[in-house]
């Protein structure tokens, strides 16, 4: 596949930005407004989850929406019917739905890198979500995931997609051939600054940092010295064994350190696949490793479920918190070596 010359570029980016602007490549059976600056957007989650009558789900179920489609939020609602620890109901057309499996979104089209700098340039969704294409020599392209709001991306190379409109190519580092890489629509992806990364209060002494994580709270809280720099609600692994040659899903507990940091994480069984329901979690974002069998602090694009057990035994965080979390534990990253180990922040789960 050729990479652009300057004019080729110029060219190709106005065509892109003319017709993606009004277009966004979402897939099929999906539609969404020109104007969306002032409305908050809510995306299914899962496979599909009731709209009921009030917040509360003993309720009448008015209907279905199903996953990846995408529903306006008129208002948010502290419900007295629960869940306890998520008691947030959202607004919608004629009704209430669940906080749990929404997705808060935006879609924001970015200006289009001419060139990636270096190798690779580390890169955030900004839609609901796009679907990544691969190049196959004698088949064309063929849709592969679709990758979703707030996950992170290596991005290695400016290149012309299918619909002849500059498109980013993808390293996914669980897919380490370049014979898998893969392609998205490069508006639909905003190049993350350098400001974005740096370390945050790298001042402060290794032995005074520490986080401390209450499974039975569902809470983490980042201490500076002794100080809360950081409290928030999480979802650890469920208490759930898949297999009795398998290790729980639950999070171990004990005292631990951040060993390994990587910005972007393909998680699930690596497979190159438009399936949906394959377990398939490609880029997510701001990964912090601290325990065996990889078990770590991470974003989480897949539910908005916090305060109640929910992964296979990693720490689910808000992405932005997670972004937080990674740029302030040690190891100190840096960006000729991301994978960098070390002995770095304690962890202590209880």
């Amino acid at each position: 596949m050729k990479e652009y010359s300057r004019r080729d570029f110029l060219k190709l980016a106005a065509l892109g930005l003319s017709t993606m602007a009004f277009r966004p490549f979402f897939g099929a059976g999906n539609s969404i407004a020109q104007d969306m600056e002032n409305v908050t957007l809510g995306r299914i989650a899962k496979a599909s989850i009731s709209v009921y009558s009030q917040p509360d789900d003993q309720s009448r179920i008015l209907y279905t929406r199903y996953q990846d489609e995408l529903i306006n939020i008129y208002d948010e609602v502290i419900s007295d019917k629960g869940p306890t620890w998520n008691p947030l109901w959202y607004r919608v057309w004629r009704g209430y739905i669940h906080s749990a499996q929404i997705q808060i979104v935006q879609h924001r089209l970015n200006p289009v890198a001419s060139a990636i700098a270096g190798d690779k340039q580390l890169a955030e969704v900004t839609v609901p979500f796009t679907q990544s294409m691969r190049r196959i020599n004698g088949q064309g392209w063929q849709p592969v995931y679709r990758l979703y709001y707030e996950s992170i991306h290596w991005v290695v190379a400016v290149e012309e997609g299918p619909d002849g409109a500059p498109w980013y190519r993808i390293k996914d580092e669980l897919l380490d051939a370049d014979s898998m890489d893969y392609h998205v629509p490069a508006a639909h992806l905003r190049i993350l600054s350098e400001d974005e990364l740096t370390p945050i209060s790298p001042e402060i002494p290794h032995h005074q940092k520490r986080i401390e994580v209450s499974l039975a709270q569902q809470t983490l809280v980042a201490y500076e010295y002794e100080v809360p720099v950081l409290e928030t609600k999480i979802s650890s692994g469920l208490n759930y064994k898949p297999d009795p040659d398998k290790p729980s899903w639950k999070t171990p507990t004990g005292e631990f350190n951040v060993s390994v940091k990587m910005p972007s994480k393909h998680m699930g069984d690596g497979q190159l696949t438009s399936d949906l329901n394959a377990y398939e979690l490609p880029g997510v974002p701001w990964s912090s490793f601290f325990a065996e069998n990889g078990v770590a602090f991470h974003g989480t694009y897949w539910h908005n479920n916090y305060g109640i057990p929910m992964s296979h035994g990693c720490v689910n965080m808000k992405p932005d918190e997670a972004k937080w979390l990674f740029r302030w534990v040690r190891p100190i990253h840096e960006e000729i070596d991301w994978d960098h180990k070390g002995l770095g922040t304690t962890v202590i789960v209880t």
